[in-house]
């Protein structure tokens, strides 16, 4: 049984946002314990390690194979801007208006990765593709706005806030983009395309190179009040940061760059951005939220999306708006039929 691209990229992001709910409960559990920049330092640095190993009992080799110098620009900067910039960005959005609506602003990154997919990638989304998003970012927003937090959040820096999140916004999915031109995907034979796994491993690398300075200011900073404020609990907040590692950095990237494989950008791009979602289950341990009807039902809205996204080339059909076969106008995933991602894991890096 073959299974289809739509289906291998739908479910990535799906997974990957999944991975990335764990890695919000191990990554604050460690922070507790060992402070906010040392779990910032440690995740990456496990992560690259992880990676590495992975790709050495795969492929027989440390570093990827990459075909061109081109791709080695597009996932150096894929790296730097979705995993450094962005990361950043939203890090300080977080403490200038909180979390809920550094969220909610968040919910708009798909429509820029629809932008990048349409002017850059050249990929096409159908009617029914796009009731889908709009159907799940419409959910995703609902349940951001019903969660209630403990404490206000700091608003004394909005407009600063605004400004970091539409950054963010703005910067991961143009890393994703980035990461697609990177893998060589729609632009080089199957042959020469880099696999999600050797893209991750090199966009992570870029990634930390680009966080070092960024890492060595802010501990420079906040290392005394960390030490001040906690007593550090090296053995269970290291073991905590390798398990959010383990289900973020690692696996969530690692799906997140199948998904983008797989699937055109501004879907991919909302799929993985079910994570607010997915963490209702857990709000009331992580924050002593209670958990709304509001909140599950916004939850539902956004579940019905994905499935309108998952079923959206079926319906397209049904309804009579794919006037030409697959083989001429490409599958479900935006691509030309020519210009698909290769099979993953078919090659070791090409």
């Amino acid at each position: 049984m073959t299974i289809s691209d739509t289906t291998i990229g739908i479910t990535a992001g799906v997974g990957a946002s999944s991975f990335w709910v764990l890695t919000t409960i191990f990554f604050t559990a460690g922070g507790k314990r060992i402070g906010v920049t040392s779990v910032n330092t440690l995740r990456m640095i496990m992560a690259i390690g992880l990676l590495g190993t992975t790709h050495l009992i795969l492929f027989g080799k440390l570093v990827p194979d990459v075909a061109t110098t081109e791709m080695w620009i597009a996932l150096a900067l894929s790296g730097v801007i979705g995993l450094t910039i962005c990361d950043q960005a939203l890090f300080s959005a977080f403490l200038d208006i909180g979390p809920r609506k550094a969220l909610l602003f968040m919910t708009t990154s798909p429509i820029f990765a629809a932008i990048f997919g349409y002017f850059i990638l050249e990929e096409r989304l159908g009617p029914a593709s796009l009731v889908g998003m709009t159907v799940t970012l419409a959910g995703i927003a609902w349940v951001v706005l019903e969660r209630q937090e403990t404490k206000p959040e700091r608003s004394k820096h909005a407009v600063r806030g605004f400004i970091f999140v539409m950054i963010g916004a703005i910067c991961q999915p143009l890393g994703g983009m980035f990461s697609k031109i990177g893998m060589g995907i729609g632009s080089v034979p199957e042959t020469d395309q880099v696999s999600p796994m050797a893209a991750t491993l090199v966009r992570m690398v870029f990634g930390l190179c680009g966080m070092a300075p960024i890492v060595l200011i802010s501990w420079r900073m906040v290392k005394k009040r960390e030490q001040e404020a906690i007593k550090p609990k090296w053995g269970s907040g290291v073991a905590f940061t390798f398990g959010g590692a383990v289900f973020g950095p690692y696996l969530g990237v690692w799906l997140s760059l199948v998904a983008m494989a797989f699937s055109p950008l501004g879907i991919a791009q909302t799929l993985l951005s079910l994570s607010p979602v997915m963490i209702l289950p857990f709000v009331k341990k992580l924050y002593n939220e209670q958990l709304t009807k509001a909140a599950v039902l916004g939850a539902v809205v956004a579940v019905t999306g994905a499935g309108i996204i998952s079923a959206a080339d079926t319906i397209d059909r049904r309804l009579g708006f794919t006037q030409q076969s697959d083989e001429e106008t490409g599958d479900a995933t935006g691509h030309p039929a020519s210009q698909r991602p290769a099979e993953h894991g078919s090659q070791p890096d090409s």
